[in-house]
């Protein structure tokens, strides 16, 4: 079955002025509709992987066929990456989480603003492409983390409950080689009720 790019749950100006409309029709129609058509053909002619979900395949990316590993990884991860940072954002978005997430974050970081403190640090301090992370363990314990690539956490047997994109195409054409400003306007539209539903989807299994 076909992987099918999802549609914006928004429209593409609603986080503006922090994300611009233009950002986000080249985010999602050129470079997620990309990961996804290329999703779809590196599937083509296993059947039995196309069965999978994409968090099973990224789970289990060592132990995939040699010959679609590697476009799975680049091009399933830009998928599912995707996916949860257009799921997590939103125009009413920003904030600071409350409930039993908000809780977690006070008692793993200290604070809310420590938390965005090393948060940030690990986005901005991943070299070139790839993601910052926020990501939900069974116990109710958080971490932060970034990858390269379209690499996630998923690959290490983590879940990501958030994550923000700083790949240049994210942020060049507003923020240009400012990504640390990007980072802080981000966070005004973090949609904390969603990132809540992920975590206590995580901590619920």
């Amino acid at each position: 079955m076909a992987f099918e790019l999802p549609d914006l749950p928004y429209e593409y100006d609603a986080l503006e002025p922090h994300i611009d409309e233009q950002t986000m029709r080249i985010h999602h129609d050129k470079h997620h509709a990309g990961y996804t058509r290329k999703l779809n053909n590196a599937l083509e002619g296993h059947d039995d992987l196309q069965q999978h979900s994409i968090e099973e395949l990224l789970a289990g990316i060592d132990t995939l066929p040699a010959d679609v590993r590697t476009p799975v990884r680049q091009n399933g991860g830009g998928f599912y990456n995707h996916r949860l940072f257009w799921d997590t954002m939103s125009p009413d978005g920003g904030g600071e989480p409350n409930g039993d997430l908000g809780d977690a974050i006070e008692d793993q970081f200290g604070s809310f603003e420590a938390f965005q403190d090393e948060f940030k640090s690990a986005a901005t301090g991943q070299f070139g492409s790839g993601w910052g992370w926020l990501v939900a363990h069974p116990s109710g314990a958080l971490s932060v983390t970034s990858t390269p690539n379209q690499d996630n956490p998923l690959m290490e047997e983590d879940t990501p409950i958030l994550g923000v994109d700083v790949w240049e195409h994210a942020y060049y054409l507003n923020y240009q080689n400012e990504r640390g400003t990007y980072v802080d306007e981000w966070w005004n539209v973090v949609d904390w009720d969603a990132v809540g539903d992920n975590f206590e989807h995580i901590v619920a299994a």
